[in-house]
């Protein structure tokens, strides 16, 4: 069946330059920007620039390149907001959206990175 790509959403858009963003951090093949309806203090979106539906897309066709440059963005700009366990930060928390199940809205790649604040659980039953 394969992934489906539509290069018409918001973060292919914003990635082509069509739809301005916040940046926190750009790499070769990743951007890091503020999300527009923040749910925490800090609370940044980091995308791969590569059109990757989900995390197990990524995983499986993504190279070797791309992956290590997306893991550090991530970790980065935890250093960067101060949020990292490494420089005294209190923590923070990054989650992946993905398919129906997993409630995503945007069918690229994105991880959120929350934190500045005690956060509650991430699961309600």
């Amino acid at each position: 069946m394969g992934y489906a790509y539509d290069d018409q959403n918001i973060f292919a858009r914003i990635l082509r330059g069509e739809i301005p963003n916040d940046t926190v951090l750009e790499t070769e093949a990743s951007l890091a920007f503020r999300d527009i309806a923040p749910q925490a203090p800090v609370h940044i979106l980091v995308i791969p620039k590569g059109a990757y539906v989900s995390y197990d897309h990524f995983a499986a066709d993504a190279s070797d390149a791309e992956i290590a440059d997306y893991t550090r963005a991530i970790g980065l700009v935890c250093r960067q907001e101060e949020i990292d366990l490494g420089t005294g930060g209190d923590g923070y928390r990054v989650i992946s959206n993905a398919g129906a199940y997993g409630l995503q809205e945007v069918p690229h790649l994105h991880v959120h990175i929350l934190g500045g604040r005690t956060l509650g659980p991430m699961l309600a039953r």
